[in-house]
């Protein structure tokens, strides 16, 4: 089984690290590392350095890709051609998924208009733009189910291993993901109790919001996003457009 995590520059670690820890452990895993070509790739942190195994021309067809999120998410939710591949692959995926903010590429690449997804807290109001049925109160969230190339998205950052441990337990049954659950020992007991929206207080919110608009308000990352959006919202003026019916004459 060939998985395919797309790493590009500006990446969150534990939005791929997480499912890449569990999913490794599939019978028969081949786990690529993919960007334009290989090479390091250097995460948001600006420390952490990824090598990408393999380029996307090398790795047209996995049998699961995912990607992840990050800072630098919507300057690479307009690169054509890993939007391109994306589309190809998720053709014959049998899994495409998502962690964090990576449900913007997703998105960007048509596979989830008019479908139900998550993301991170922060990235919900941009995948409204793409025609997505948002959903802020689910960890996990299949957009279509029982179709044959499946699609599922998480919410932000540690929810990648719910995410890993989940889709094994679709590839391989519960028994495998509860094996490499206890093999990771995931059995998360946090301090404290605010890890979302609805349990966290207005300041703890205004806090995370500030924390997270610090790295979000540089001059790249304010451009990337507005394009992002107004590209978007001309291509859904121009998709209102020819779907008009033509005033009937006689």
């Amino acid at each position: 089984m060939q998985i395919a995590i797309v790493l590009y520059p500006g990446f969150t670690a534990l939005d791929f690290i997480g499912p890449y820890e569990v999913l490794r452990n599939l019978a028969g895993a081949e786990v690529r590392f993919l960007w334009h070509e290989p090479g390091p790739i250097t995460a948001d942190s600006g420390v952490l350095v990824v090598g990408a195994t393999h380029s996307f021309d090398e790795t047209p067809s996995p049998d699961v890709l995912l990607v992840p999120g990050g800072m630098t998410t919507f300057e690479h939710a307009r690169d054509e051609t890993l939007l391109a591949w994306v589309r190809r692959a998720h053709q014959s995926a049998a899994w495409t998924a998502s962690v964090c903010s990576g449900s913007v590429i997703l998105a960007a690449a048509g596979l989830l208009e008019g479908k139900r997804a998550t993301s991170h807290w922060m990235a919900l109001s941009t995948l409204k733009a793409f025609g997505v049925t948002t959903v802020g109160d689910e960890r996990i969230v299949e957009a279509d189910p029982g179709a044959a190339n499946r699609i599922v998205t998480c919410a932000g950052v540690s929810a990648g291993i719910d995410l890993g441990l989940w889709l094994v337990g679709e590839i391989a049954g519960e028994s495998k993901a509860k094996a490499i659950q206890l093999a990771i020992e995931y059995d998360p007991q946090p301090p404290f109790d605010s890890g979302h929206l609805s349990k966290a207080s207005a300041a703890t919110k205004a806090t995370a919001a500030a924390y997270l608009t610090r790295d979000m308000i540089k001059p790249a990352l304010l451009k990337a996003t507005t394009l992002l959006l107004w590209e978007q919202a001309i291509r859904n003026v121009r998709s209102r457009g020819k779907k008009r019916q033509p005033v009937a004459t006689r």
